[in-house]
This record gives structure tokens, C-alpha cells and sequence, in this order.
């Protein structure tokens, strides 16, 4: 903002009349006007506001100008302060070259030669004054702009602050939310083991109980109906704790299915004495499969599974008993979100209690069961959504309380012919005969499972030699010993598993069958059948290793055959 002496005007005219005469008239024209005696003292006013500046140029002769030089100099860069200066009549050279440097040095100047008439000197100052006037309005503009930007960096300042602890209560609550999420992860996961140990820990003791107290009662029973029926049982039981292994395999993506053409109705309808034994006498299956119903792509033990999964479950539905239809339709040319082409649908469904929409928004969801606590591991449905899943199909599920349950299958439609042979469970095991197999090098390291298969191995007729590692097995071999066949467990201890053994003894004696089996190791078995080793999977019944074992034996190459039938 300009101040009163920002408009003042400076006369410097120290010789004779001009200075006074001039002041008087300014003053008369409304100028407000001050007369400086020496150069530094116009220099010092001119440093407290100063609208224009009235020289006689006399004055500057022979007199140090390097003070008001400077001050010229070192206007900001707004300023550009005019000069008034009322020349003489000395027109020597040494003159004007003095007058050239002052125009110089003085930058913004008017040159006024007497004699000057009045109103043109006051016209000069008068015109000078608005220049000036206009610099202070840049001035003002310049501050203002100033103002403004210190204003803004200042507000940016405080946003910034204030961003920056907005940021840091948001980080501090997002730290605080993922510590919480955590705490209730871990509680689901304690929650989801409790629920699953439970419900495993029930099924298998149950097991063991009948496994266990069968083998107690056995020594003690003389009867042989009564021993045929404790011994049904407990085949029956160590049939149910595969099954339940099966069902967490298949939950945890890792049982790997083999899907082949399955006639579902003669599969299905195939377990209807399974289906008895696992119902209450108050639950009445139907079966409802058109002649015309389509094969399906699937592993047929996993569909048995499932069906019987599925069977128990509206068997707890329907506690004062009911009816469950499963049910077959041909679906041509489906298409929605998940699927899309021929499949075959697929259905049980029972007349039980239903599910209300918050349970059936969670039936999929791994370890959820509505069962009592150890009544059941939750994995039933989550199995069934693996198999559906993992067979390029899909489930859903109807339920409505009070009304009953439907649950839907949706399986691929095979266009290859389904195989005569059904894959049924069975309850009863046909015992081989003993004869001469020939000797077999068995390795595994457990030595309760070696005892168990060593028997097995002798009802078949072989001739058993144990090795506990892989490197022992090597050593059995290099001493010369004859082999027919090795049988060996895939993950053992010793740095070299099943998978490698066999890479290795192929190697050295290529006229060795190797017998592979596992109960679970994804990596090693996907290795195996990439290399073509055969594998049994555990646990496994004695006529199961016999058909492993002959086959495994027919498919060495005749000349490897001959080769080893010649070393021995």
C-alpha cells in the first residue's frame, strides 16, 4: 500500500533559485514537495518513499554519485523511479559526455532545457508521478500476490499436517483392523480345528472301537458265524476311516480323481444294500433313472462317495424317518454362469427338516455342520462341492424349512462307453490263496505297517524280504540277492524317496518290477506317473495288492523278462 511519502517529490537543485522556486511551484499544484540539500540526503529521503525526482543537473557536477548509483541499482524489480532533470545551457563536449552517463546512470529520466516555461515543468512531474503511481500499484499487486501465496503455502502447510495425521490415524486403524482381522482368523481356524478334530476324533474312534474291540472279542469268540461277523464289522469299519480320509482329501483339492464313462444309473442303483446298511429301517431310498439317461465323466468311487455323503445326510434330516429320491435327468445344452454343455443333473432329495437361508448361505463352507459337537467334521458338503468342482461340474442346493432338501448335481455328459465292471464298495473281501509268487524286496520304514504287509505279502505267496530304507533296499540288491519284484513306500526317511529308488533301480537292473504305494504325496505321485511307475494308494486290501502286484509284474518288457528269468 503506498504511503504519504511514497508520493512525495525530491528536488535537488542546490544552486541559486531553482530549488525554491521550484518547490513553490509544485506546491501550488498540489504536489507535496521536499528540497534536499546534498546528495546523500536526497539519497536517504528517496530510501523513505519517493514519488518522482527534480535534478538541476549543476547540482551532480563534480559530485560523488556512486551512493544514489547504488540506489538506482538496487530498486526491486517493480521500481523504475523517474527522473525530472533541467539541463543548462554548457554544451562543451566534456558536458555532454557528463550528461550521457547521467542519463545512464539515472536509467528513467527526462531531460528539461531552460529556460522551461511552468506548466511544463509541472506537467513533466506531474506525468512522472502517475508512472510511479502505477508502479506502486504493481507494488501492491506483487504483495497482495505474495500475501496470497504465503496464505496458500501456509494453508498447504496446515492441509499437509493435517493429511499426514489423517494418514497416520488411518494407518494407525488399518494396523489396528488387520491385528483384529488376525485375532479372528486364528479364532476361526482354533474354531475350524476344534469343530474338525472333533468330528474326525468321534468318527474314528468309533472306528477304532470297533477295529479294536473285534479284535479283542475275535480271540475270545469260537464260533465261526460270530467271528465272520466281527470280522465284516471291522472291514466295514476300516472301510468308513478310508472313506472319512477320502472326504478330507477331496475337501483339500489334493485325492486325485480319475474320471472315466459311468453309467449312473447301474452305479448308483448297484449300491442300494450299501444304501440299507446305512439308513435307518424308517428311510426308504427310490430311484428314479430314465432309460435314456446320458453316461457322466467321473471318478466312480468318488461318485459313490458322494451319493452315500449325501444319503447319510438326509438320513439326519428325516429323524422320524422319510423317503429319499435320487434322481437322473439329461440337461442338453445348458448354459449359465458356471457351466456350459450337455450334462447330467443329478439330484437327492429327502422330505427332512430343511435349512434356513443363514445356514444354506454356509453349507459349502469347510468344518460347518449343524450337528451336535463330534458328531460330525463339517467336511461332508465341502467334499461334495470338491468332487463337483474338480469334475467340471457344479452343486447347488434347494432347502426350505419344514419342506425338505434338494441338492443337485451337475455332472459332464461322457460320450465314451461306460465299462461293465461297477466299482462298488463292498463289505466282503474274497481271500486269494496262498502259492508261490516268488520273492518280493519290501521296503518300508514303519514297522507295524511292514509287519501287516509282510503277512499280506506271505497269504500271497511270496517269498518276503524287508528293507527299511532306500538305501538299504540298494544295498540288498548290490549283494546279489534274487528279486522278482520290489514293493516300496514313497516318502521315507534316508534322503532318497520311493520315486527315486525306482528311477535308480531301473538304472541298475531294469528287469525289476517296482511297485509303488502311498497314502498321500501329491508331488511324488504326479512324479510317478509321469515316469510310468505304477502305484497302489493305502490303505489297500489284500486281493487290491495282488492285482497291483500281477500287473505291475505282466507289464515288464519280454526281454527285460527273459533277461532276469536268465540271471536267475
Amino acid at each position: 500500500m503506498s504511503t504519504n511519502q511514497d508520493n512525495r517529490v525530491l528536488i535537488f537543485a542546490p544552486i541559486g533559485r531553482d530549488g525554491p522556486a521550484s518547490a513553490e511551484l509544485f506546491r501550488s499544484s498540489n504536489l507535496d514537495a521536499t528540497s534536499c540539500r546534498s546528495l546523500p540526503e536526497l539519497v536517504g529521503e528517496m530510501t523513505q518513499g519517493v514519488g518522482a525526482v527534480f535534478l538541476a543537473e549543476e547540482g551532480l557536477f563534480g559530485k560523488d554519485t556512486g551512493a544514489l548509483a547504488q540506489w538506482i541499482a538496487n530498486q526491486p524489480p517493480w521500481s523504475d523511479l523517474p527522473f525530472v532533470v533541467l539541463t543548462s545551457h554548457r554544451e562543451q563536449p566534456a558536458v555532454v559526455a557528463w550528461r550521457r552517463n547521467i542519463v545512464a546512470l539515472l536509467r528513467n529520466v527526462s531531460l528539461l532545457e531552460r529556460p522551461v516555461q511552468p506548466i511544463t515543468l509541472t506537467s513533466a512531474i506531474q506525468s512522472a508521478m502517475r508512472a510511479r503511481g502505477r508502479q506502486y500499484e504493481i507494488r501492491a499487486l506483487l504483495e497482495a500476490r505474495e500475501q496470497t501465496a504465503q496464505q496458500l503455502e501456509k494453508l498447504v502447510i496446515e492441509r499437509t499436517r493435517a493429511l499426514a495425521e489423517a494418514n497416520e490415524q488411518l494407518r494407525l486403524e488399518m494396523k489396528e483392523r488387520t491385528r483384529v482381522e488376525e485375532t479372528l482368523r486364528q479364532a476361526q481356524k482354533i474354531e475350524a480345528i476344534g469343530q474338525l478334530t472333533g468330528g474326525v476324533a468321534h468318527d474314528f474312534n468309533n472306528l477304532l472301537m470297533v477295529i479294536s474291540g473285534g479284535l479283542d472279542m475275535l480271540d475270545r469268540q469260537t464260533d465261526q458265524s460270530r467271528r465272520r461277523r466281527l470280522m465284516d464289522g471291522m472291514i466295514q469299519a476300516a472301510q468308513r476311516g478310508a472313506s472319512l480320509t477320502r472326504q478330507l482329501l477331496a475337501f483339500s483339492r489334493r485325492q486325485k480323481l480319475r474320471p472315466e464313462p459311468v453309467d449312473v444309473a447301474a452305479q448308483i442303483g448297484g449300491m442300494r444294500e450299501l444304501l440299507d446298511r446305512s439308513l435307518r429301517g424308517d428311510v426308504h431310498v427310490e430311484f428314479e433313472f430314465p432309460d435314456s439317461l446320458w453316461p457322466v465323466e467321473v471318478d466312480s468311487g468318488e461318485l459313490e462317495l458322494v451319493v452315500l455323503n449325501l444319503a447319510v445326510n438326509a438320513r439326519d434330516a428325516m429323524p422320524n424317518g422319510g423317503t429319499i429320491v435320487v434322481r437322473g435327468e439329461n440337461l442338453p445344452d445348458l448354459k449359465d454362469e458356471q457351466i456350459a454343455g450337455d450334462y447330467v443333473r443329478l439330484s437327492v432329495v429327502d422330505t427332512g427338516v430343511g435349512m434356513s437361508p443363514e445356514i444354506l448361505t454356509r453349507v459349502f463352507e469347510p468344518f460347518f455342520t449343524t450337528k451336535d459337537v463330534g458328531k460330525g467334521s463339517g467336511l461332508g458338503l465341502a467334499q461334495v462341492h470338491g468332487f463337483a468342482t474338480q469334475s467340471r461340474g457344479t452343486v447347488r442346493i434347494l432347502s426350505e424349512v419344514g419342506r425338505g432338501t434338494k441338492i443337485e448335481l451337475y455332472l459332464p455328459r461322457s460320450f465314451g462307453v461306460p465299462s461293465k465292471e461297477r466299482h462298488l464298495i463292498d463289505l466282503t473281501m474274497v481271500r486269494p490263496k496262498k502259492s508261490n509268487q516268488g520273492r518280493i524286496l519290501l521296503v518300508e520304514d514303519d514297522d507295524e505297517v511292514a509287519a501287516l504287509v509282510s503277512e499280506m505279502l506271505g497269504q500271497l505267496g511270496y517269498d518276503v524280504t524287508r528293507a527299511a530304507s532306500a538305501a538299504a533296499a540298494l544295498g540288498a540288491l548290490a549283494d546279489g540277492r534274487s528279486v522278482d519284484v520290489i514293493f516300496s513306500d514313497i516318502m521315507m526317511p534316508g534322503g532318497m524317496n520311493g520315486v527315486e529308488l525306482a528311477r535308480e533301480i531301473r538304472n541298475r537292473r531294469s528287469d525289476i518290477p517296482v511297485l509303488l504305494t502311498s497314502g498321500y504325496a501329491e508331488a511324488s505321485v504326479n512324479e510317478a506317473e509321469t515316469e510310468g511307475i505304477q502305484i497302489l494308494a493305502k490303505p489297500y486290501h489284500i486281493d487290491e495288492l495282488a492285482a497291483a502286484l500281477n500287473a505291475t509284474r505282466a507289464s515288464l518288457p519280454v526281454d527285460a523278462e527273459s533277461k532276469r528269468s536268465n540271471s536267475c
